[in-house]
């Protein structure tokens, strides 16, 4: 059992590091891309950007709640502990931002690979999606953050 738990937590921990990891990375990159207004550097950086979410951020949103849950119940832990409950639904939340926010990443790649084949500069609408799609990142950060207290700490809430 000890083998499967230290197994388990290995998974889970090396998942948190590449969703919350590769999710700066992400916005960083799309950041820096989205300041030189170059649409051939906003196609480019948001190509790859998308690769990596489909990648490595949605691989690591499934094994984050399957391998927390397998984890909780071979340590002991009831899922209705009121920290599981809390960062299950933190973690509810966190998909309500980040799946609207990779349609958008999807849809300004396509903008500017259009823009860059046209020969023109990204369009306005490249912009207000840029603006809700980084909006939508900051509740991911925070609540990421929370998360990993809510995991390290295991505070009781209720």
């Amino acid at each position: 059992m000890i083998e499967n738990v230290l197994l388990l937590k290995l998974i889970h921990t090396v998942s948190a590091a590449v969703l919350f990891g590769t999710g700066l990375g992400v916005a960083y990159f799309m950041l820096m891309a989205y300041r030189t207004r170059d649409a051939i550097v906003v196609a480019h950086t948001a190509r790859i950007v998308v690769i990596a979410d489909a990648a490595f951020i949605a691989n690591a949103a499934i094994i984050q709640p399957v391998t927390g849950v397998q984890l909780a119940l071979t340590i002991g832990y009831s899922l209705l502990e009121p920290w599981i409950v809390a960062s299950l639904a933190l973690y509810f939340l966190i998909s309500l931002c980040w799946l609207p926010a990779l349609w958008i990443q999807v849809q300004m790649r396509d903008l500017a690979r259009r823009a860059v084949e046209e020969g023109t500069g990204l369009p306005d609408r490249y912009e207000r999606l840029f603006r809700i799609w980084f909006a939508l990142g900051w509740p991911v950060l925070v609540v990421l953050i929370a998360i990993f207290v809510l995991m390290i700490f295991k505070p009781t809430l209720w």
